[in-house]
């Protein structure tokens, strides 16, 4: 046989033989620890777990119909209501309304009592799925002395978090409407006063705006042209003076001629005032027809030049039945009918230049207030660009308030709708899925692995007492081999074991009582984890 196998033989054998040797410290170290491990296990107060399971339920109406009115991350809402819910007086209230730790209460301060239910709870996170790494769902679970105690205290939990979720995104919802409410009023405000100043600008400079520009052109065009037509008219008005003028100073000045009869004038003159007259009525009728080729019968000039003519009519007519009534032929009388004719003729035309002499004052005066109309309204282009500068910056700042307003007025209508989707409990909240337990069995003390373990604990700390024993407090030898390690010199003994036949039968008894007394060890140990086990 190798030497390694043969060092290996021995240590196998002196370590069944320490074993042989110290079996009793082995089995009843063993046996005492895992009894007292099951004893102390019966001692210990049941504690039972009541787990309840929320789910977080997403809004129901879709997002493009009503945004939500918060968008906090789900983990940090839950992080905001758990200390909420966890806060000393809320647990306090908790501990007095369901009894908890009757006992303790009568010797710990409450910071402890609130201290042990916090050790007590546990809330547990669900996550979804692991590319999206959201809080889709969250476990609650409380520990008690009683069953119906930790139930009690889990539903309680449960009703303060939905609540408390629900109080929260109200108050949310309710603090945006009211700051956007008093944002709008601001801005509202601040648009009423800008509008007054733009308005009040405009009346201010009414005529000068931007917008009216095209307008005072128009006009001005238009009054360009009045001043034309009344020049022109004038001009008419000045030649009419200067012909009826010349007119009269021929009437003035023509001499009278006799026809060779006495009292009878041959000539009267040289030219008739009717005639005159139907020239100048010829010529109006002309300067119409011209107006009318250009203008309609509305017309301002073409309405003067009809009053003209019918003036110049009248006068013709006054002529005519002048020249027509019938006078008594006496001695001498022609020469006084000629003189009558010619008197009626220079009234007439003196007439005549009285009318047109009105009519030049008024036309100088229309001309002049049309000067002074076109001077202003010259004056108002000029001052266009000026006014659409100041105005730029006014309105500018009105259009940004009114955009500002309008965007304010979206969300106050948005943040509305959605104070109205968390009254109706639509939006996202905190649904039960998984109702608060009644507990039926205790969730601790684990009796079975504490008993396990202390049975396995005692078997190692046996083995443990045996080798001390060995190596440390026995000296004794028990082999050749000890004794020959430990003395040099060679000792040769053989002491043959001798025994009385009695020695043989008590040899026996106590084998047999040494198995007894270890199987009586061995079926309490398992009579005793049975028991733990039925007790769980």
């Amino acid at each position: 046989m190798p030497e390694s196998e043969d060092g290996q033989t021995y240590s196998l054998s002196l370590l069944f033989q320490i074993l042989r040797r110290r079996r009793w410290w082995i089995l009843f170290t063993a046996c005492a620890t895992a009894l007292a491990t099951a004893l102390v296990v019966q001692l210990l107060p049941n504690r039972y777990t009541s787990e309840a399971t929320l789910l977080v339920v997403q809004q129901q109406v879709p997002e493009r119909y009503v945004e939500a009115a918060t968008t906090t991350d789900i983990s940090r809402a839950l992080e905001g209501i758990t200390q909420e819910v966890l806060s000393r007086t809320r647990l306090l209230s908790i501990i007095n309304e369901v009894g908890l730790y009757e006992t303790q209460r009568k010797h710990s301060a409450p910071e402890q009592l609130v201290e042990r239910m916090r050790r007590d709870l546990n809330i547990q996170p669900l996550e979804g799925t692991t590319e999206q790494r959201n809080v889709t769902a969250f476990k609650i679970s409380f520990v008690a002395d009683s069953a119906q105690r930790a139930q009690d205290v889990t539903s309680r939990l449960t009703s303060l978090f939905i609540q408390d979720n629900v109080n929260m995104r109200e108050h949310q919802v309710r603090a945006t409407t009211n700051f956007l409410q008093e944002q709008l009023d601001a801005v509202k405000q601040k648009l009423t006063d800008q509008e007054t100043v733009v308005r009040s600008y405009k009346m201010q400079h009414l005529g000068e705006l931007p917008e009216q520009e095209q307008g005072n052109v128009q006009i001005l065009a238009s009054l360009s042209a009045q001043l034309q037509n009344a020049a022109a008219a004038l001009s008419r008005a000045q030649e009419q003076k200067v012909y009826l003028e010349s007119l009269l100073r021929g009437y003035q000045g023509m001499p009278i001629r006799d026809s060779g009869v006495a009292g009878v004038p041959s000539v009267y003159a040289t030219s008739s005032p009717t005639a005159a007259l139907e020239e100048e009525l010829a010529r109006l009728q002309a300067q119409k027809t011209a107006l009318l080729s250009s203008y309609t019968a509305d017309h301002p000039d073409v309405m003067k030049k009809n009053a003209e003519i019918a003036k110049v009519e009248a006068s013709l007519a006054h002529a005519n039945s002048l020249a027509r009534s019938p006078e008594p032929q006496k001695a001498g009388s022609p020469l006084v009918a000629s003189t009558r004719r010619e008197n009626a003729s220079t009234g007439q035309l003196q007439s005549q230049l009285e009318a047109n002499r009105v009519e030049m004052e008024n036309l100088t005066k229309e001309a002049d207030q049309l000067k002074e109309k076109i001077a202003r309204y010259q004056e108002r282009l000029n001052a266009t660009p000026v006014r659409e500068q100041q105005l730029a910056g006014m309105l500018r700042d009105y259009d940004l308030l009114k955009l500002n307003y309008a965007d304010l007025l979206k969300k106050q209508l948005e943040s509305g709708l959605a104070m109205s989707l968390e009254k109706h409990q639509e939006g996202q909240q905190f649904r039960l899925v998984d109702p608060p337990s009644l507990p039926a069995l205790p969730s601790s003390p684990k009796r079975m692995k504490i008993s396990l373990g202390g049975a396995a604990g005692g078997i190692f700390l046996g083995f443990a007492l045996a080798f001390f024993i060995e190596i440390i407090i026995d000296s004794s030898f028990h082999t050749e081999k000890e004794l020959s390690r430990r003395f040099a010199v060679p000792l040769v003994l053989g002491v043959p074991l001798l025994l009385t036949p009695d020695q043989q039968r008590m040899r026996v008894w106590r084998r047999a009582f040494e198995a007894l007394a270890g199987c009586i060890l061995i079926v309490a140990v398992c009579l005793a984890e049975f028991y733990v086990y039925r007790r769980g």
